[in-house]
């Protein structure tokens, strides 16, 4: 019993640490040594950059830009702006205001960028963690560097870039205008989307790794937090970072450091100072500090490489690596060593062929219920909760609650399985069946994932295991139980990991790792007399997990619903609507939508840009306000040869914060350029051949609030334009009649949210 209780102390502590040790456990105070990152000091500028949102083309965006300014200036830096106009291969265009310094080093070499962005989304996040947290950590790491007397080798570029939120403009007119772009040889991102937890390393190449991981583990920050199965995921998904636009056309390599969990915060009125996780901001500081003293005096001028390497994190270790060209070694190697143990076990009758076999039934039951379960997991969830829906990124404020919830749900059900399967003693015989499981995906890794092929270190531990439990050696429990370690150490952070950073609807995921975990630690369980017992307990814990999920399912002043209402007033036929994205409408929105709103699909043929392809839902017929409409002159219309150009000037009339312009399948473009700024042609020599859902362009708005347009078509074609100009000041322009909402509410984030749209119809025949 005391064997038993120990090695279950083993696991439990094994978990725990996996978790406690990829970040700091306590931030650094305001006294902290000058020298030195202090937390504590990068907070003062946080709380000055998130006063409020300071999205692009609005005065707040131009107090945080000079505030920027004046730090870097009180650090003895020169700092210049760099303003061009830029679209996004997303099409969305606007006209970014860079924040360039430069430290100068000693060599003539290629020079260290320190990165982030300074603009927060449109329209209501004030942008403590997206990225606030960013600047504050590369301002506060200079002045400890700076203070040190620290001459560096290399230059050092200072970039604080604008639009990231927009397309990343504010990178892409550096990378490919700015004069600096052809000195850097590395660059090191600081970017956030949630506002806490860990802080991961995703490396960002054209080629090989080796020679940036040798560094990074050369630098040796105390707390990395990186593995390569994870950036094999991150190259899958559209998650750009502004380091992107460095690897695509710059071909720079660069490091990027982001945190992913309260994802429910990630451009909300919620990313504020007061929410940001003081540890996160210090494990950003952890990483910026060594990696500036390394990198500005490493030679940065050849950093590419021809191989890769693998690498995961594990406390103690820090940063495990070795190189690809090991995988298949060691898959065969483990293979080999496999087939010898079993081979040996049935020789010695220490093994049965019959009880093998019957090894497989529990462990396909455990993974097949499991996954089964994880993958009707999210949407069960948003059935019971429809307003689960309205958060569009797709994890709620209590989404850590069923993250373990059906961590522990998943443990049940092993337990209860192999409580019908296993014998007392018969540890080895229910062991090769997991191993067999995980060599097969240990194979599959190595042919179509690599990044994930350091899986067979616990693999590798596991046979050792299996050498154990097939000797019978005395008190095997515990050892099969310090063998386990490596596993739990290495792979329960992505038990957390995948539905906090891809969202619940990879649940299953969790309840697959789960089950993945517990089968090859089945040495240690076999054991336990009465695995019944525990599957009543994992599944009272996660009883008591759903019903507190449950009581925090509900919206509130800490938990705010997040809405939608915009109006939209068409020019073309003097009508206006009231309009939403919510799948439901709310007492807030209700009060405009009325209790049986109309379908929206008229509105929806044009879907105004949202990162999830949100279109509206609902709308409602309402009284045409005296908005005062754009100003639309065609300056130019000639016909030459075979095309026509055409040039429209379009100038509001009020404040206005973005356009978007769209045309149907039936408009074709041989050349447009936008406030002088030329689309790039497709292969075909046209543009916008290949647009979505009819949409041109969109524009954010910056000091220029008018639009020119200046394009050709053929000459034969009558061509239309729609125009949408819209303004985010529905809540404070007098013409309307629309309160604050509630606390328990907030704007809903990633579609165009509190805005007065004017659609206009531009026709030349």
């Amino acid at each position: 019993m005391i064997k038993k209780a120990i090695a279950v102390l083993i696991i439990i502590l094994s978990v725990y640490w996996s978790f406690s040790a990829l970040m700091p456990g306590k931030i650094s105070d305001i006294d902290t040594s000058e020298n030195s990152f202090s937390t504590q000091r990068a907070l003062i500028h946080l709380k000055e950059i998130s006063k409020a949102p300071h999205y692009v083309g609005i005065k707040e965006h131009g107090r945080v830009r000079n505030y920027i300014i004046n730090a870097l200036e009180e650090l003895g830096l020169d700092v210049d702006i760099q303003n061009e106009y830029s679209i996004s291969k997303w099409g969305n265009m606007t006209k970014p205001k860079n924040i360039l310094a430069r430290v100068e080093g000693s060599d003539n070499s290629k020079a260290l960028m320190l990165l982030t962005h300074y603009d927060s989304s449109p329209h209501s996040s004030p942008g403590g963690s997206d990225a606030g947290s960013g600047v504050v950590t590369i301002i506060e790491s200079l002045r400890a560097y700076l203070h040190e007397g620290n001459k560096p080798k290399n230059d050092i570029v200072i970039l604080i870039s604008d639009a990231e939120e927009l397309g990343l403009n504010g990178a892409d007119i550096f990378v490919n205008k700015h004069p600096w772009a052809k000195d850097i040889g590395l660059v090191l991102n600081f970017e956030a989307r949630g506002s806490g937890g860990p802080s991961y390393m995703l490396i960002e190449t054209n080629g090989g790794n080796s020679k940036m991981i040798d560094g990074f583990k050369e630098a040796s920050p105390d707390f990395p937090v990186a593995n390569s199965l994870a950036y094999s995921i991150y190259k899958m998904l559209p998650n750009d970072t502004d380091l992107t636009r460095f690897r695509e056309d710059g071909d720079i390599e660069g490091f990027n450091f982001a945190f992913i969990d309260d994802h429910f915060d990630y451009h909300t009125a919620l990313d504020t100072y007061e929410r940001l996780d003081r540890n996160t901001l210090e494990h950003q500081g952890s990483y910026a500090m060594p990696l500036l003293k390394y990198f500005a005096d490493d030679n940065l001028n050849n950093l590419k490489s021809d191989s890769d390497k693998l690498y995961f994190n594990m406390p103690m270790f820090k940063l495990v690596t070795y190189p690809f060209s090991w995988i298949m070694p060691m898959l065969i190697i483990a293979f080999l060593v496999f087939a010898i143990l079993v081979y040996s076990g049935l020789q010695r009758n220490q093994l049965s062929l019959k009880e093998i076999g019957k090894g497989f039934l529990p462990l396909l039951l455990s993974v097949l219920i499991n996954g089964v379960i994880g993958y009707f997991a999210w949407p069960v969830l948003k059935t019971l909760y429809p307003s689960y829906g309205e958060m569009l990124h797709g994890f709620t404020y209590n989404g850590h609650l069923y993250i373990g919830m059906f961590a522990f749900l998943s443990l049940a059900v092993c337990f209860y399985v192999y409580h019908k399967f296993s014998k007392p003693k018969n540890a080895a015989n229910l062991l090769v069946a997991p191993i067999f499981l995980w060599l097969i995906l240990c194979t599959f890794f190595a042919v179509g994932l690599k990044g994930a092929s350091f899986f067979i270190i616990p693999v590798l531990f596991g046979l050792i295991s299996l050498y154990v439990c097939i000797k019978r050696a005395n008190d095997s429990i515990i050892t099969v139980a310090l063998l386990g370690m490596p596993l739990l150490l290495i792979l329960s952070p992505f038990v957390k990991m995948f539905p906090v950073g891809l969202g619940l609807d990879t649940l299953v995921a969790a309840t697959l790792l789960v089950s993945l975990i517990f089968t090859l630690l089945i040495g240690v369980f076999s054991s336990f007399n009465h695995k019944n017992r525990w599957a009543h307990a994992m599944t009272f814990i996660a009883l008591i997990l759903f019903i507190s999920a449950h009581f925090k399912s509900e919206f509130n002043e800490l938990r705010p619903k997040p809405n939608s209402l915009v109006y939209a007033q068409n020019l073309d036929d003097s009508t206006a609507v009231w309009a939403t994205y919510d799948n439901a409408p709310d007492e807030w929105t209700k009060a405009f939508l009325s209790e049986n709103p109309n379908d929206a699909q008229s509105l929806s043929k044009n879907t105004i840009g949202s990162k999830y392809n949100t279109s509206f839902t609902f709308s409602k017929n309402t009284d045409v306000r005296p908005v005062l409409p754009p100003q639309i002159n065609v300056q130019e219309d000639t016909i030459i040869g075979n095309s026509r150009h055409i040039k429209v000037f379009i100038t509001p009339q009020r404040t206005v914060h973005r356009y978007e312009v769209f045309a149907d399948s039936s408009n074709h473009f041989n050349a447009f350029s936008i406030n002088g700024l030329s689309v790039e042609k497709d292969d075909n020599n046209m543009v916008f051949e290949n647009r979505w859902r009819n949409r041109l362009f969109s524009y954010y708005v910056t000091d220029d609030q008018y639009l020119e347009l200046d394009f050709e078509v053929p000459a034969g074609q009558s061509t239309s334009l729609e125009l949408y100009e819209a303004s985010f000041d529905l809540l404070s322009n007098t013409l309307f009649n629309v309160s604050e909402r509630p606390k328990t509410m907030i704007p809903k984030p990633f579609i165009l949210n509190d805005a007065v749209i004017l659609k206009k119809t531009i026709t030349i025949d």
